[in-house]
């Protein structure tokens, strides 16, 4: 009787670890996880050699709830985060984030804003000594041997610049694996879509994260036209008061025969690319 309980533990012990050196080694595919943190963006990213990037964080903590159905058990480390501007619904959930996990790097754009949760977020990051750096195009990073991180906007430094509209203080950035491409503008508006168009970079993309969350005042026509998506997502909350997705630009998706994808009809929206 012990023999036989000796060996069933035994037998036990050996898929946990076999199961553990599966989740370690290399998956040869990539994750891309915009997760659903109600009215906010968050986006994560795991790469085929198993680094973790994290763009935005949501309104709220409940973005530790999506990251735990995302982030393999054995890994409580973070490579990079991302801040694409620091209005509530996209630093808020940052600072929990930065609080239990190892976080190596952060890259922001620097532009001041009155935000309690902006100024946690940075007091832990200098308390932690975390790595923080200042976003600005053509200083791409490269996350692990496989993906690539093009940064669009802004142009130039924005540090200490003040925006009177801070949705176009937005960092924007291409996410380049394999072939396949996906752009994040964060909450970046016409203007700044404009000024991105005008700077001849690449945007063409596999997928879109709408920007804005769907509102009116992003995706105009020229931009679309330059990106030329096959999915856009829309990143938004359910019955949000501010009555994102706007119809408008839902017709000018439809009109294009793009496929939608959307936070607030489908929970969180998975694409793993081989």
């Amino acid at each position: 009787m012990k023999n036989s309980f000796k060996y069933i533990a035994g037998l036990v012990v050996c898929l946990i670890i076999g199961l553990f050196l599966i989740y370690q080694l290399p998956h040869q595919k990539m994750l891309v996880s915009f997760l659903n943190v109600g009215q906010g963006d968050s986006i994560f990213i795991r790469t085929p050699d198993d680094y973790t990037v994290l763009i935005d964080g949501g309104p709220s903590a409940n973005v530790l709830d999506e990251l735990g159905e995302v982030v393999p058990i054995y890994n409580r480390t973070i490579d990079l985060i991302i801040l694409s501007h620091p209005h509530a619904d996209h630093v808020n959930g940052l600072v929990e984030v930065v609080k239990r996990f190892k976080v190596k790097q952060v890259l922001i754009v620097g532009t001041p804003y009155h935000n309690t949760f902006y100024k946690e977020f940075l007091r832990v990051i200098n308390q932690n000594e975390i790595s923080l750096n200042i976003a600005r195009a053509n200083n791409d990073i490269k996350v692990g041997d496989y993906v690539y991180i093009d940064i669009l906007w802004p142009i130039k430094s924005m540090v200490g610049k003040h925006f009177e509209n801070v949705n176009n203080a937005s960092l924007s950035l291409r996410v380049l694996f394999e072939g396949h491409s996906v752009l994040l503008t964060g909450d970046a508006e016409i203007e700044e879509e404009s000024e991105i168009v005008a700077s001849g970079f690449d945007l063409s993309a596999n997928i879109l994260k709408a920007g804005h969350h769907g509102s009116r005042t992003a995706s105009s026509e020229i931009f679309l036209d330059k990106v030329d998506p096959e999915t856009v997502v829309i990143q938004t909350g359910i019955q949000n008061e501010f009555g994102h997705p706007h119809k408008e630009t839902l017709r000018k998706l439809f009109k294009r025969e793009v496929k939608v994808r959307r936070n607030d009809l489908e929970g969180r929206v998975d694409f793993i690319f081989d």
